[in-house]
């Protein structure tokens, strides 16, 4: 990552911490005001437009859920959901413990 980006990452995220709309011009002020006049406007629009809509506290708070939550919060919602994922749960452990149990019969690469 270069330091313009890194700049307008650091800008954007105090914009969202003061709960304050991230805008091309807010984020460029702030890298101003930090002293750094080597970032071009471009990063500022492209972030802008990027985060536009969103909440950033949000994005960061829900990074490494991928597509287990829908799963998990489906559980408590019907039964049909509930049913479906437990015993998907069950044969992808099932598998797990096959393909462990053949690691050890002591075959390797080099035996």
């Amino acid at each position: 990552m270069s330091d313009a980006e890194l700049a307008v990452s650091y800008a954007a995220l105090i914009l969202a911490d003061e709960s304050i709309e991230i805008t091309a011009e807010k984020l460029q002020t702030l890298i101003k005001a930090a002293g750094l006049v080597d970032v071009e406007p471009i990063w500022t629009t492209l972030f802008a437009k990027a985060l536009e809509g969103k909440d950033v506290k949000d994005l960061l708070l829900n990074v490494g859920s991928g597509g287990g939550a829908p799963a998990a919060s489906g559980g408590a919602g019907g039964a049909a959901a509930g049913g479906d994922a437990p015993a998907e749960e069950k044969e992808e452990e099932k598998e797990e413990e096959k393909e462990e149990s053949d690691e050890d019969m002591g075959f390797g690469l080099f035996d």
